[in-house]
């Protein structure tokens, strides 16, 4: 059955059409939210994706690399989201840089993503660190913030698997 309304007569004015009021919120900022607060974010979010068919985990993964001590000289964050593989940190110590190492830990989270039927990659990084890096293993720049932070930029990087 189709309803039509009447055209004078807007539907939030009709009886027990207006939304609900909620109560008011404080809005605020947090240096550091309790896990609670951090969970329910997570929540919305994921469900919010999971109506629209969406699959994204948003657990942070870790690999590092560690010396005979134990010490971590390396590692790689990253995220496995949408078919997709977010690089969110890579960094080595720079005793180590130039050995490969960044190499093997962005071939490990690459291959991590793949194992999960990722489509590509994405980061981004500052002209500070290291672009040509990110170039040589077949990244392609698709963005960039000119002057950010002042006298650099920050780029954005992509690559299919």
């Amino acid at each position: 059955m189709l309803i039509r309304w009447p055209s004078t007569v807007a539907r939030h004015t009709l009886p027990n059409m207006n939304p609900p009021k909620n109560p008011p919120l404080a809005i605020a900022p947090e240096a550091s939210p309790k896990p609670e607060a951090v969970q329910a974010i997570e929540a919305g979010l994921t469900a919010h994706a999971e109506k629209l068919g969406l699959k994204g985990d948003w657990a942070p993964k870790w690999i590092l690399a560690r010396d005979p001590s134990g010490a971590v000289q390396g590692g790689v964050r990253y995220l496995i989201v949408f078919d997709w593989l977010f690089v969110h940190w890579l960094w080595v110590a720079e005793a180590y840089r130039g050995g490969g190492v960044g190499s093997k830990l962005m071939e490990q989270a690459e291959a991590a993503a793949r194992e999960q039927g990722c489509r590509g990659v994405y980061l981004d990084t500052f002209t500070f660190q290291a672009p040509r890096f990110y170039e040589r293993r077949g990244y392609r720049e698709f963005g960039r913030l000119e002057n950010f932070p002042s006298g650099q930029s920050r780029i954005w990087f992509a690559k299919r698997l």
